[in-house]
């Protein structure tokens, strides 16, 4: 492609997806997850912001739209089946196709990640590396009257997968690890420059410490041209500076400021007096 042709990258701080709305003309389903009020009042959501975080009540409809999202995107999936395959998406699936998604500049760099799948994905590694073990035993057993030559280019295979986990995950691989430390090196491993990541509840796995370190594993990559849409629950993940926060406790969704959430609040009011809000929960209600 040439020069002139080329698509160029964002500037710095400007978004990759700029915004979501319905597409025109398609048919806006019924039942789930078309009823979800947040969902069912969607005209246009603004994504205008490097990070941009959904944030709102179990049941709001935010994953819901970021998996999507994703679906629309055809980005990669982290974890799982790819989103077109994956059985559990399929009301993602009919909630992307009715989806329009406005780009500056388009990319398929980046992907989608849940924290839900991260686990299985850690198991599904170590199953891996452990299947490449058994085979070297067993080549090992097969030509152990062979020559020396032999026996390397039958290790050949399952030798080279084994070097690729390790070189990207260590000896020990992730399930060596805590999952924090592992959801993080995953993570690292993971970062392109110039890609969009939609994150559904990276917190799940992380101690607030990790929350800071997922927190400047996402800076360094909006320093690159990197845009992030993340669901979260997580008052530490929503203090980054200048994020754009969309509370899905409105339909349709509204920009709110930090200070206003209820996650916010209600995190720092228990901080500052633990015994006054556990006085009312702990107590069993007076006849």
């Amino acid at each position: 492609m040439s020069p002139a042709r080329r698509a160029a990258a964002p500037r710095s701080g400007e978004p990759w997806l700029a915004s979501v709305s319905r597409k025109p003309g398609a048919a806006w389903g019924s039942g789930h997850p078309f009823d979800v009020a947040t969902i069912a009042a969607l005209e246009t959501l603004s994504l205008d912001a490097p990070v941009t975080f959904f944030v709102g009540e179990n049941g709001s409809g935010k994953s819901t739209l970021l998996e999507a999202i994703a679906s629309a995107a055809q980005l990669p999936a982290v974890g799982r089946d790819e989103v077109s395959r994956d059985d559990s998406l399929a009301a993602a699936r009919a909630l992307g196709a009715a989806l329009r998604l406005s780009w500056r500049t388009r990319t398929r760099r980046g992907f989608f990640l849940r924290a839900e799948d991260f686990f299985g994905y850690v198991r599904r590694l170590a199953a891996l590396r452990h299947e490449m073990e058994d085979r070297l035993e067993a080549v090992d057993r097969e030509y152990a009257d062979a020559s020396p030559l032999a026996r390397t280019l039958a290790r050949g295979p399952a030798t080279a997968s084994l070097g690729a986990l390790e070189a990207d995950y260590g000896a020990a691989g992730l399930d060596a690890r805590s999952h924090g430390q592992a959801f993080l090196a995953l993570f690292q491993r993971r970062l392109v420059p110039q890609g969009l990541y939609l994150l559904d509840e990276p917190e799940t796995p992380l101690s607030p410490q990790n929350q800071l370190g997922l927190l400047a594993l996402m800076h360094d990559a909006v320093q690159q041209g990197s845009q992030f849409v993340v669901a979260t629950h997580a008052p530490v993940l929503l203090a980054y500076p200048g994020a754009r926060i969309l509370s899905f406790d409105a339909a349709p969704p509204a920009l709110t400021a930090f200070g206003d959430l209820d996650h916010v609040r209600i995190t720092r009011d228990v901080l500052t007096d633990p015994a006054r809000w556990l006085h009312h929960i702990l107590t069993p209600p007076t006849e």
